[in-house]
């Protein structure tokens, strides 16, 4: 088995260049074309073995997808179109070349489906497999969504289930604790973890139903993605607008596995805080979320609204759970754990 301390960076290089379009790479940086009236939006990740993936949950190819996913995600909850990615590799001497081949293979796969692709990037020496991407991606100046345009008043939508993500992270560290459910359901969840799908789809229905409902413009929709837990983006939205929220527990979207699996305090807590679902979060005036809600379907709903004062509530209709004051500080926070 090669290695990659035998081929070096330049052997690495050319053997990743295959996953970049032809001339694309060679100069010291890429460029992308874009359109008049837009504007370029970029987001960068970082990735590290042990913290982001391993081998006990991750293949390479999953690995690979669940970080250009990360980014893709970014870029939708801004409201932008992606152009291209760079990666950059932090990589070990002893590291197998068919684990950063496989690697790529996963970016690739999930690239495809967005019609994106790798531009450049670069590649070190490193004591840890690290993996930082940036993508680029553009939008027009006036659908920039943004955290901090929350208004009093404003529905607040999910575009999908919550909780999938860390459920089926739980099911591959701890398989024994889930003998209730099929294998279909343990997949279902597992691929959820595994092989996360941005949400670059709802933009354009959004746009789509802006542009027809009057009055028109309508105010800015504010918003973020969930991939740090459905809590953390409602708080982040509400410190970055200065109001507040109260979210209905009943309304959150579940996959119908935790029924009977997870209590309700569980099923909550995962959906909360679990991470890494994925899904956009987006605050908008309540006419333009039903709208927005039925022409998704898939577990879109409206969870909550956006309040006066600064504190999220999560209230539960069904008196099943306590009301409770949401935090930051009970999701993942890096150098927390």
């Amino acid at each position: 088995m090669t290695k990659v301390k035998d081929i070096g960076e330049q052997g690495i290089l050319a053997k990743l260049q295959r996953f970049c379009p032809p001339g694309m790479i060679g100069d010291d940086a890429a460029v992308l074309s874009t359109v008049p009236d837009q504007s370029l939006v970029v987001t960068t990740d970082v990735l590290v073995d042990g913290v982001h993936f391993s081998p006990v949950t991750t293949s390479p190819e999953d690995a690979g997808w669940r970080a250009v996913a990360a980014n893709l995600s970014d870029l939708a909850a801004m409201g932008a179109s992606p152009l291209g990615m760079t990666v950059g590799l932090g990589l070990p001497g002893e590291l197998m070349v068919s684990w950063v081949e496989r690697l790529y293979q996963g970016m690739t796969e999930c690239l495809q489906k967005y019609n994106t692709v790798i531009v450049g990037g670069d590649i070190v020496r490193s004591p840890v497999t690290t993996l930082s991407i940036t993508a680029f991606g553009q939008v027009h100046p006036q659908r920039i969504i943004r955290r901090s345009t929350a208004q009093i008043g404003d529905a607040i939508v999910v575009t999908g289930v919550h909780g999938a993500s860390h459920a089926g992270l739980q099911m591959l560290l701890h398989p024994e604790l889930t003998p209730n459910l099929s294998d279909t359901e343990k997949q279902t969840l597992i691929t959820a973890h595994q092989r996360p799908q941005p949400r670059l789809d709802v933009l354009p229905i959004l746009w789509q139903i802006l542009e027809s409902c009057p009055p028109f413009p309508h105010p800015p929709i504010t918003g973020m993605d969930s991939s740090d837990g459905l809590a953390d983006a409602i708080l982040q939205i509400c410190r970055a607008s200065g109001v507040g929220a109260i979210l209905q527990a009943s309304k959150i979207p579940l996959p119908t596995t935790f029924n009977h699996w997870l209590t309700p305090e569980q099923a909550i807590k995962y959906a909360l805080y679990g991470g890494e679902d994925f899904e956009l979060v987006l605050c908008l005036p309540e006419v333009l979320a039903h709208t927005l809600v039925t022409k998704l379907g898939k577990s879109a709903a409206i969870v909550g609204t956006i309040t006066t004062g600064s504190q999220v509530i999560l209230q539960d209709q069904q008196k099943k759970l306590p009301d409770q004051v949401l935090s930051l500080s009970q999701g993942f926070q890096h150098f927390m754990q």
